[in-house]
């Protein structure tokens, strides 16, 4: 089978191989075990050299169909959009008639030409995973609507089965309720939860940017210590707020409670799991946060924003802390969880359930079922 994936991440070549976004290329990798040929049309990124965050695809035959970026963020840019869509779509289209199987990856900017396109070949077999908010009633670009509409409509997806995070009302027959994983089921050590003990460690694993929302993590451990708790926060991750918060941290004499790491591999994050308490993510929007995933896998308790599948993660408030964004009100529930070392053993031990149920060993078999579909 010839497998073509499109996809707005951008991928860099090094010595012959194909290097991305870690999770991203991690999970790719499970789709294209099967199959003989795979297609990557994606960006090109001209960084120098490997970054700890990046994967190399595992597949020996691969072609890499170069895209030129672009978005629709500005008046200028969409001016520039419309120059370079017309050459996109038929590089695009091309390689999407020699493909046998179609996959896109959404929300993004390429994969919403890809969905466009794909209306065209309605006889090919085509699988889309969005990996963004799936919510009808979240706030999102119109860019990730007119995609979630094309992906919810069974007329305009013919033999596409459209992978999303969660369960949501008046889904189209197409949509199947869908997860990730990260460790495999020979990683699962015996457990039986953990006790917060001094320092009581949290962990943000994600980007540096505004829409995770690192500063409010932030706050909520300077209140904590504030209020006396010996507390440590580690943030692990890299963007534009990389500088913003060194400062903050220097200027408000946290250095002792807030560790910057920037991008570290798999192997760092779990051991920083594996010795923390907790891990935080109030993010704005997401689809199915890893970050939150993987830290219940080793047993941390979850703090997280109440958006896309999250509340369904945390069995809304059983395995976890459902954050209002009100920061009294949040270190107040913090505090309590804490000081109630039942309660917080309870949830580390649910939590660390319920993520080591979405194994690798599982999602592959789910994958190989839709290819063969």
């Amino acid at each position: 089978m010839s497998f073509l994936i499109i996809t707005h991440v951008p991928h860099l070549v090094h010595k012959g191989k194909y290097y991305a976004y870690a999770p991203y290329v991690n999970e790719m990798n499970l789709w294209v075990n099967t199959v003989e040929k795979v297609t990557i049309a994606a960006p090109e990124d001209f960084s120098q050299e490997i970054s700890p965050i990046q994967s190399a695809y595992e597949h020996e035959a691969i072609d890499f169909v170069k895209l030129r970026s672009f978005d629709l963020l500005s008046k200028r840019s969409i001016i520039g959009s419309m120059i370079k869509i017309p050459f996109l779509c038929l590089t695009l289209f091309s390689a999407m008639r020699k493909a046998e199987h179609i996959h896109l990856r959404c929300p993004g900017n390429v994969g919403l030409l890809g969905c466009l396109l794909q209306i065209f070949l309605p006889s090919k077999t085509k699988t889309a995973k969005y990996a963004g908010n799936w919510d009808p009633k979240s706030l999102q670009p119109w860019s990730y609507k007119l995609q979630r509409y094309i992906l919810n409509n069974t007329f305009l997806t013919k033999n596409m089965t459209v992978l999303v995070y969660g369960e949501w009302p008046d889904s189209g027959k197409n949509i199947k309720p869908f997860f990730t994983a990260t460790y495999r089921q020979e990683e699962i050590v015996p457990f039986t939860g953990k006790t917060p003990k001094i320092p009581i460690r949290f962990v943000f694993a994600g980007g540096l940017v505004a829409g995770k929302n690192p500063f409010y993590a932030i706050r909520l451990v300077e209140a904590l210590h504030k209020n006396g708790k010996a507390v440590l926060l580690d943030l692990y991750g890299d963007g534009r707020l990389n500088e913003p918060i060194r400062e903050y941290i220097s200027q408000n004499g946290l250095q002792n409670q807030i560790i910057v790491h920037g991008n570290q591999n798999k192997q760092v994050l779990n051991a920083a799991y594996q010795r923390a308490h907790f891990v935080i993510l109030p993010s704005d929007s997401e689809g199915w946060p890893k970050a939150i995933a993987e830290g219940m896998f080793w047993g941390c308790v979850p703090i997280a924003t109440p958006v896309s599948c999250v509340p369904d993660m945390l069995n809304h408030g059983v395995r976890g802390l459902l954050l209002t964004s009100n920061l009294v009100n949040d270190t107040k529930a913090i505090r309590g969880l804490i000081n109630d070392q039942e309660d917080f053993k309870a949830k580390s031990k649910a939590a660390a359930a319920w993520s080591r149920a979405y194994t690798i060993d599982l999602f592959e078999t789910e994958i190989k079922k839709i290819i063969r579909t």
